[in-house]
């Protein structure tokens, strides 16, 4: 399993059925969708800024991270989205050890 971060800003009309009919979106949409796929919802907030929420999702693959994106997207209520993997700090420092190797392999074949 790998950890997502996945960001969202809402259109206007999304926002305005959210103040219509408010409700806890993460609990009511956000697992619902995740946990249908394999996955499960870490957490997820709304926040200020460039995107009006963030949520962690831990899910199988690649795969399934575009499927849930593609998904939302599909759903007409959001305007932007952004996904980035997430790594631990030990995948960081094996990624900086690969990191050495290839950068012996690129400066050679140069």
């Amino acid at each position: 399993m790998a950890l997502y971060l996945h960001q969202l800003a809402y259109t206007p009309e999304s926002w305005a059925a959210q103040v219509k009919s408010p409700a806890n979106r993460v609990e009511n949409v956000a697992r619902a969708a995740v946990e249908s796929i394999g996955g499960k919802l870490v957490g997820g907030w709304l926040c200020f800024g460039e995107y009006d929420a963030v949520f962690i999702f831990d899910l199988a693959d690649e795969e399934s991270m575009a499927a849930l994106a593609i998904a939302v997207a599909a759903g007409g209520g959001i305007k932007a989205s952004k996904t980035t993997l997430l790594m631990t700090a030990g995948q960081g420092v094996e990624a900086l050890k690969k990191a050495a190797t290839v950068g012996k392999t690129y400066k050679a074949a140069r």
